[in-house]
């Protein structure tokens, strides 16, 4: 309001104007209200942007002011500028941005700037296809020859082995981290063989926890492990002992995804029945595998379903590129055919890296960061730290005697459990010893029976002998007497002739 009459000053103006506005609210107060109605701001807009002033030009402002002024008193004028003074009028809707819109594309340019970090772990049975997987799943040669997987290197311990590779796609850096353990499985006792594992998890832990807690923490690097590939044997069966126990121990500590490795050893029926299977023993065994959160897009909705219906994933991956009628794709060649990794009719290689890298690896770096480390810091800050001994952490903030009675508490149960255990030891023990004591004397029972049978044996054979002696004894006696009786006869015929 620039141009106005010469003898109407802009403050008189504005005066007139809030006076006019007051009036206009004076009067839709003094309306009989209904019962439902609210006293809100907004109604008091909705009519003041009635005013006659709102739509009048500059030049209508001079008569304006001219006929108030006859009307009016100077003393009616006091009163109205006391009465509303200092009352701010609220400000209309505009169509005009204010900047703050722009605020994704910002954390865009900054994050592709900066580029993502991820850690994928796999794990399974040395000649599973880990190292072609990996190589299929982000297209290059992450194992070369100068560089071979963990299942072509001659030793292969029980250790946890990390390979590093930075990508690029599409303007997007990737810090890429891959780790294997090449001696999974293959040892002759694989009584926990998953430990060095879950050291590693946690280890990885906690060099973040202690990165945080550092006077200068502006650049940490993550090293967690975002996901866990579990590779399971194509048995056609169901799980193997050793998986349902990998499983048991670390579905709290990573997000574990089960994959079934060279899918293309299965026909399509017995695949189908072994990912029933392998599912029904992951319900019964309460394992927490990584569930594939719903999309706020319907119809993206509608293909991740499709793609998790598939899971366990039944995966085939090749370092080749076969040609086949024309096109030139990564596959593997048999006598009977070619199987195209890369198609959702022969195996889920498509569907496992869509729902890993394309549509949830922000949520795996998520659930990581929110669910996984956060219960790990929650153990390690709140005293009942370090799993793996079994110790509390001396750094927490407890009270020293409720410490002291909570080790009491322990020390007294597990001196109870090795009393226990020594007892059940020591009974074993006795029993065996009973056992062998009741052996040996029903042995020495059967072997007097056998000695005393074989002794009245030869008693027997010995009786019969003396009676056929006594019998061959009296015989020869009878023989004898009539033999003295004939030499008798015969010597007194002798003496008698003489």
């Amino acid at each position: 309001m620039t141009a106005i009459s010469e003898d109407v000053d802009s403050q008189e103006l504005r005066n007139i104007h809030e006076i006019h506005l007051n009036s206009k609210r004076k009067m839709f107060f003094s309306r009989e209200r209904p019962q439902n109605s609210n006293n809100s701001i907004e109604s008091l807009n909705s009519n003041s942007t009635r005013s006659p002033l709102s739509n009048v030009g500059s030049k209508d402002y001079s008569s304006y002011y001219s006929s108030y002024r006859r009307d009016s008193s100077s003393s009616r004028f006091r009163e109205d500028m006391t009465s509303i003074r200092d009352k701010p009028l609220l400000a209309k809707d505009s169509d005009v941005n204010v900047g703050f819109y722009d605020l994704p594309n910002q954390i865009h340019r900054k994050t592709e700037r900066k580029g993502f970090e991820f850690t994928l772990m796999v794990v399974g049975r040395s000649g599973t296809g880990k190292s072609t997987l990996v190589n299929s799943m982000f297209s290059t040669n992450i194992y070369s020859d100068e560089f071979p997987g963990p299942s072509k290197r001659v030793s292969k311990t029980v250790t946890v082995d990390t390979t590093k590779v930075r990508l690029k796609e599409k303007n997007v850096n990737l810090l890429l981290t891959i780790v294997d353990t090449p001696g999974y499985q293959c040892a002759l006792d694989n009584s926990n063989c998953w430990q060095p594992i879950s050291d590693y998890i946690e280890n990885r832990y906690e060099e973040y926890l202690n990165a945080e807690t550092r006077l200068h923490r502006s650049s940490i690097q993550d090293n967690r492990v975002h996901c866990c590939l579990y590779f399971i044997n194509p048995s056609g069966h169901s799980l193997e002992a050793i998986d349902i126990e990998f499983m048991q121990h670390l579905h709290d500590k990573v997000n574990i995804i089960p994959v079934i490795a060279k899918a293309d050893s299965l026909t399509p029926e017995e695949c189908l029945q072994f990912k029933k299977n392998v599912m029904n023993e992951i319900s019964q065994n309460q394992i927490k595998i990584y569930e594939f959160p719903e999309s706020d897009v319907e119809e993206e909705n509608k293909l991740l379903k499709q793609l998790k219906s598939r899971i366990p994933f039944a995966v085939v991956g090749s370092n080749y590129i076969i040609e086949n009628a024309g096109d030139r794709k990564r596959g593997r060649k048999y006598p009977w055919g070619v199987v195209e990794v890369e198609n959702l009719e022969h195996n889920d290689f498509v569907a496992l890296r869509s729902m890993l890298l394309k549509y949830y690896m922000f949520d795996l770096l998520d659930t990581t960061n929110n669910i996984h480390y956060e219960n790990y810091r929650c153990r390690k800050l709140s005293g009942i730290g370090n799993e793996r001994v079994g110790k509390p952490n001396r750094d927490s903030n407890k009270n020293p005697l409720a410490q002291m009675e909570e080790e009491k508490k322990e020390h007294e149960a597990k001196m109870k459990k090795m009393e226990h255990e020594m007892e059940q030891v020591f009974e074993m023990k006795v029993k065996e010893k009973m056992q062998k004591l009741k052996d040996s004397e029903a042995d020495l029972q059967r072997r007097h029976e056998q000695m005393n049978a074989t002794l009245q044996q030869k008693r027997q054979e010995l009786d019969e002998k003396r009676q056929a002696l006594e019998k061959e004894r009296a015989a020869f006696e009878l023989v004898s007497r009539d033999m003295e009786e004939i030499r008798r006869v015969n010597t007194l015929e002798a003496n008698s002739k003489e």
